[in-house]
């Protein structure tokens, strides 16, 4: 049989291998082959990475017909988000979901780098398997990505209505995310994060002002033997940075959950409702 811990590992290594476009047009929308209407593709030069990075975009219900400004959610692993097709273990169904609560928000998702996904969502480098440029990645995320959807379409642009959202290495990122830009990250959905593979996190948490982003963490209680030790850590010593009476977090450990895309999608809706739409 083999080892939690390991298949663990194995499913992080594995993720999807992406078919992603190549071209110099960063402006070229392609409607994607999801059930919504509402999704569609580009592709943007990353500086900060040297490379293209295909963007998968929701746009919510009617926005074409609307003069509304919408808050935006910023998440990884975009092959996984909205399409079963180019998914690993299914998607999440994120486009589905939005359009039946009708919720006024866009969703911007950057695809992860196949062989490069551990390099770019993770924040320290790992003595055994590598990694530790996700200062790179959230760079592009902050300084090349986020101007550009704000500047095309109509957002709210300021941190309180500014969300990062990701699981596995997207969830440690995540909550790196807003150690590392507290300006421009107010909320966070932290899910499963791989605490294990970048130790100082914790120590990265010690050493931060007061965060005062709107965190909600999830895992379930039968991925690796760590996973719900890391979180409770984690709260703990988020409760020590600020007080637990501010309610600025949630941590919801789902029982015979696993790590994997289900466990995500099911809590999409849960957290999305939590931080406020």
């Amino acid at each position: 049989m083999i080892h939690r811990k390991l298949l663990f590992l194995f499913l992080l290594l594995i993720s999807v291998i992406s078919d992603a476009q190549n071209t110099d047009l960063k402006t070229k929308i392609v409607k994607s082959n999801t059930v919504s209407k509402n999704v569609s593709t580009f592709i943007i030069d990353a500086p900060e990475l040297q490379i293209k990075k295909k963007i998968w975009i929701y746009l919510p219900n009617n926005y074409d017909l609307s003069k509304t400004k919408y808050d935006v959610i910023y998440m990884h692993d975009a092959q996984n988000l909205f399409d079963a097709t180019t998914s690993y273990g299914g998607e999440w169904n994120i486009d589905e979901k939005l359009d039946s609560l009708s919720a006024p928000i866009i969703v911007v998702g950057t695809e992860h780098g196949n062989d490069k996904r551990i390099d770019e969502l993770t924040p320290f480098k790992n003595e055994k398997y590598g990694g530790g440029k996700a200062d790179d990645y959230l760079n592009f995320v902050v300084k090349t990505l986020k101007p550009y959807i704000d500047k095309t379409y109509r957002t709210k642009p300021k941190s309180k209505n500014t969300i990062i959202m990701g699981s596995s290495l997207g969830g440690l990122t995540s909550y790196y995310a807003v150690l590392k830009f507290p300006t421009v990250f107010g909320k966070a959905a932290v899910f499963s994060p791989s605490f294990w593979i970048n130790k100082e996190i914790y120590d990265a948490t010690k050493k931060s002002s007061k965060i005062k982003a709107k965190i909600y963490f999830l895992c379930g209680d039968n991925e690796s033997e760590d996973m719900v030790a890391d979180l409770n850590k984690m709260e703990l010593l988020l409760n020590s940075n600020r007080c637990y009476c501010l309610n600025l977090n949630r941590k919801k450990i789902v029982k015979g959950g696993q790590h994997n895309e289900k466990l995500w999608r099911d809590s999409f809706v849960d957290a999305l409702l939590w931080l406020g739409y």
